[in-house]
């Protein structure tokens, strides 16, 4: 039967392998986003961002409705990490049936965020895979097709949002049993559903680069208390894991508001969108913590020779990441 312990030395296996991916960035794996706002009546400002590494961009191209013609030059830009391409285009007719495709994207490992603004407020997001790298702009999206899409964005999101993970990880390397474990993550999905819903909805506004600072000192914040627990020195952290668990998760929530209100909510279907949102989160997570379960159950049978001092292993990877972030983005404001 396993124990914390196992679990323990299962996770800092996952995170060793884990950790040489994710030092760079904590978000390198990054989608496209294509945004066209409608200006006037079948007129559209076109806004299309890919990831880059250093001077070279993703060879993913944006192809719109045959009807659409540019009606300015592009306009490149880079900041962040993407290269940004602003025009204009007359789309004679509208957009409804009109086919957008992405050329490109079935080559690649990422997706593309679609967001089509109309002026009757209404918006069409749709979420494009290397599978499905086109979609049907529709008359209006119903609301299972936006509760599909949301749900489907949440879970990329957690997933490929290594900050979140980490800390995720570092609060089951932090709890001691399983009653805690569930009282803990249950603390912080708690907190960062209020917070996101808080934040989406516009109760709270809080600027986005301080907050993603503070996230990744949580976690460099968690790591040093699991090093104060091998210890043998006592905390309230230890003794009230839920505590921290909770007041970190609030941040968590304002960065998974981030973004969210960069994606945009549909207005006619907000609360579906943000309920799947979150529940995609949830999901996401979960598969994450599941994913610690199977790792153990592959290399139990090499972990049990390791030497107790590859305990104390994880906890110091996981502070030094998480110091990285830090300091990267604190650099960046």
């Amino acid at each position: 039967m396993m124990n914390m312990r196992q679990l323990s030395s299962a996770i800092a296996m996952a995170a060793l392998l884990l950790m040489p991916a994710t030092v760079p960035r904590a978000h390198e794996v990054r989608p496209g986003y294509l945004e066209l706002v409608e200006t006037e009546i079948d007129k559209f400002d076109v806004l299309w961002k890919v990831p880059a590494r250093g001077n070279l961009r993703l060879g993913i191209y944006p192809l719109l409705p045959d009807i659409c013609e540019a009606t300015s030059r592009i306009a490149t830009s880079m900041s962040g990490g993407s290269f940004s391409d602003r025009w204009t285009v007359g789309c004679p007719g509208g957009l409804t049936d009109g086919v957008i495709y992405i050329d490109g994207l079935s080559g690649t490992l990422t997706d593309t965020l679609v967001r089509i603004s109309l002026l009757d407020g209404s918006v069409r997001v749709s979420r494009l895979t290397p599978a499905e790298p086109s979609f049907i702009i529709p008359l209006a999206p119903t609301w299972t097709q936006t509760a599909a899409t949301y749900l489907g964005l949440g879970v990329e999101h957690i997933l490929f949002g290594f900050d979140h993970l980490l800390f995720v990880l570092a609060l089951l390397l932090l709890v001691q049993a399983w009653r805690q474990v569930l009282i803990t993550i249950t603390a912080f999905t708690v907190a960062h559903s209020l917070t996101l819903a808080a934040a989406t909805l516009g109760f709270v506004h809080i600027p986005q680069r301080p907050v993603e600072a503070v996230i990744a000192l949580s976690i460099v914040l968690v790591a040093a208390e699991i090093v104060h627990r091998q210890r043998g020195e006592p905390s309230l952290t230890q003794q009230w894991p839920w505590a921290i668990a909770f007041t970190f998760g609030l941040l968590h929530g304002f960065g998974f508001a981030g973004a969210l209100n960069e994606i945009g909510l549909p207005q006619a279907a907000i609360p579906v969108a943000l309920l799947f949102f979150n529940v995609g989160v949830e999901i996401g997570q979960i598969l994450f913590i599941a994913g610690a379960f199977v790792v153990w159950a592959m290399l139990n049978p090499v972990l049990i020779r390791l030497p107790k001092a590859f305990e104390y292993a994880p906890a110091h990877v996981i502070g030094i990441v998480a110091a990285f972030w830090t300091v990267e983005r604190i650099a960046g404001f």
